[in-house]
């Protein structure tokens, strides 16, 4: 049910993002609306909200998210229209609405759904070790006076 909530708020803030960013710049329809915003709420809830959020905090999280959506939607976009500067300010309005509203997903995601991991690995300790000797030949056979 916690991944639920997560996705459902993501999906309402992604359409009214991909609204602004696509209807008033470009000629998308609906569809094509609805397509963009399961395809980025998918991609970056399982790889951002899931993987990178609790391995390496919030600020990175941002800047990924930002990057998948402007990326994501540059990439299809110049598939689907044949507009460049269109694509490229409806990404851009995309991916910071997109991107303010996760500050407060990523809030939601980190106090209810995941885990609380540590970023750092525990060391683990090998069973050998590793001697040095003083000798600077091994067929050095006479020892050394003081």
């Amino acid at each position: 049910m916690k991944h639920g909530i997560t996705l459902l708020i993501k999906l309402v803030v992604s359409l009214f993002a991909f609204s602004i960013g696509f209807l008033f710049f470009t000629e998308a329809t609906y569809v094509d609306v609805i397509t963009f915003a399961l395809l980025t709420v998918v991609v970056s809830y399982v790889a951002i909200d899931l993987i990178v959020l609790p391995r390496f905090g919030n600020r990175t999280a941002l800047v990924s998210d930002f990057v998948l959506t402007y990326f994501t939607v540059w990439v299809f976009g110049s598939v689907l229209f044949h507009n460049y500067m269109l694509i490229a300010w409806g990404s851009i309005i995309s991916a910071s609405v997109i991107t303010f509203s996760e500050v407060f997903v990523h809030r939601y995601v980190l106090k209810h759904v995941s885990e609380t991991r540590s970023r750092r690995q525990p060391r683990t300790r090998f069973a050998f070790d590793t001697e040095f000797a003083e000798e600077d030949t091994i067929d050095s056979t006479t020892k050394k006076e003081d």
